[in-house]
């Protein structure tokens, strides 16, 4: 007898009570439970975090991990610090949101025709998780990514996301580029293979505070990776 598909919502119920890396675990747990003074007051999410978006998305959002004080505080990814705002605007900009703010599970927000979720489920240190943890991971990426069956484009925000994208197409075997495809801001790539084998792959710098405040991001940039993937879905 077949065996059943498990739907998002269990898949994402896996997620929220894994514990299988103990480092990240315990990171987390310490973090929900001493705060950021500005937060003394709110009662912190401290698990793994699942993704969130529309589940007929078009288009897949893939990140590195929750912040310490943003998603691992407010459950939703991209959620409540100031890498969720600036990722916000863009996707709003865009017409991937309903709205250009990303403060709390309260606020309103809605995607449309996106899905976001992260190579890693968990708040690592210092936003470094380590080789075994994304490893260990990526059966959560790969099960809920699963789950979002119309994906036809992915953006890969960061160079882990766009490293473990390419994991994942190996997994499930996809024929690799080669050379292997380097990672840029606003780089495109189509996998080799039967067409629709794998989705549209672009590459943006990740919205953190290092690259925005820096300027190595600006607004600008990142909507028009955006748009870019609208015109892609669009068929344009």
């Amino acid at each position: 007898m077949a065996t059943r598909t498990p739907t998002l919502t269990e898949i994402q119920r896996d997620i929220v009570t894994c514990t299988h890396c103990s480092r990240l675990r315990l990171y987390c747990e310490r973090i929900a439970r001493e705060k950021r003074a500005a937060y003394r007051q709110d009662t912190y999410w401290g698990r793994p975090v699942p993704g969130f978006g529309d589940p007929r998305a078009r288009l897949l959002v893939l990140g590195l991990a929750p912040g310490a004080h943003g998603a691992n505080r407010t459950g939703r990814m991209f959620t409540g610090d100031s890498s969720g705002m600036f990722l916000m605007r863009a996707m709003h900009a865009a017409g991937f949101a309903n709205k250009p703010l990303s403060r709390d599970v309260q606020d309103g927000l809605q995607l449309r025709d996106a899905f976001i979720l992260a190579a890693v489920r968990c708040a690592p240190p210092d936003n470094k998780p380590l080789p075994d943890e994304i490893t260990s991971c990526q059966a959560h990426l790969d099960a809920e990514w699963r789950a979002l069956p119309n994906v036809r484009v992915v953006m890969a925000l960061g160079r882990l996301a766009f490293d473990a994208f390419w994991r994942v197409m190996r997994a499930r075997g996809v024929a690799m580029p080669s050379p292997k495809p380097a990672f840029a801001h606003g780089a495109e790539y189509a996998a080799p293979g039967t067409p629709g084998a794998a989705p549209h792959l672009i590459a943006s710098f990740h919205p953190s505070q290092q690259n925005t405040f820096t300027g190595k991001l600006t607004p600008e940039m990142l909507e028009a990776v955006f748009t870019r993937a609208a015109t892609i879905i669009a068929g344009r």
